[in-house]
């Protein structure tokens, strides 16, 4: 990443790495979710084509390093929020991307060991990096389901293995609703899931919008969504976002502008934060 100090990985074009990518027919020379999101958080999993996608982006919308980071920032907040204050134990990410620090499980079972955690995403290269994942505490545990994130039959059958879904679940679902298109439901892929959680699960949401400085974010993903094959991104509004929550008790300060949901971060003066963040529980 220019000026962040990333070592990219090698490409798919004669290095064993991208081969045997290529051999299972994962083509990566298509830009992926996870390993943009990886590149834009400094990481080293990607390929040229997930870096020539984010550099784009960067180039016109510098802010967009300032938001992975501010997610991620988001998603220790809410897991914290999660196991210390209301006193979840079990946790199922959907779409949770590449390990970086302060995963999901670090940050419950640093609050509470026992917990359990699920991680479910669809690239091959997270499945290869699971092991960092799967680093449980002795009192707990962790595992990880490849799928995809519409898959809802598989993700439940495989979570119930690590997880007792008749006990309350906290459903993590951190920008990766947006790479579901409206013409294959997302509304009702969450419905799905939060119908198999009991009372007293907890879904949480991130997500792009293009009601926050839509005029410059609009033409920058489309031009990201060049590179992005299946998974280009779907800008929504703020009630688009707020249904994911439809007929759940929202946590103060229900959907807002993602820095804003219980934030203390300071950011630079004019920096733009294009996304919602949002929490509610199953009553």
């Amino acid at each position: 990443m220019t000026g962040q100090g990333a070592t990219p990985s090698p490409d798919s074009h004669g290095d064993p790495v991208g081969s045997s990518f290529a051999q299972r027919g994962f083509d990566t020379g298509v830009a992926h979710s996870a390993r943009v999101y990886d590149y834009l958080l400094g990481g080293k999993d990607n390929f040229a084509a997930d870096r020539v996608a984010a550099e784009q982006v960067i180039e016109v919308y510098p802010d967009v390093l300032l938001g992975v980071r501010a997610n991620r920032a988001f998603l220790h907040r809410a897991v914290e929020y999660l196991a210390r204050e209301v006193g979840i134990r079990q946790f199922l990410d959907v779409g949770t991307g590449l390990p970086t620090t302060q995963n999901t499980h670090e940050v419950a079972q640093a609050i509470a060991p026992e917990c359990r955690v699920v991680y479910v995403d669809n690239d091959p290269i997270v499945l290869a990096h699971a092991q960092a994942l799967l680093a449980s505490t002795p009192e707990g545990a962790t595992s990880y389901i490849e799928a995809d994130a519409q898959d809802t039959a598989t993700i439940l059958a495989r979570a119930a293995e690590t997880l007792d879904l008749s006990r309350p679940v906290a459903v993590m679902a951190l920008m990766i609703l947006q790479y579901i298109p409206d013409s294959d439901a997302p509304h009702e892929i969450i419905a799905r899931l939060m119908e198999a959680m009991p009372s007293g699960s907890y879904l949480t949401v991130s997500d792009l919008t293009r009601d926050i400085d839509g005029t410059r974010l609009s033409p920058t993903i489309s031009q990201l969504n060049t590179h992005m094959g299946p998974t280009s991104v779907t800008l929504r509004t703020h009630e688009d976002i707020a249904g994911f929550l439809g007929g759940l008790e929202l946590v103060p300060p229900g959907v807002v502008p993602l820095p804003e949901w219980r934030g203390t971060e300071e950011f630079p003066p004019g920096a733009i934060m294009p996304a919602y963040a949002g929490m509610g529980r199953k009553p």
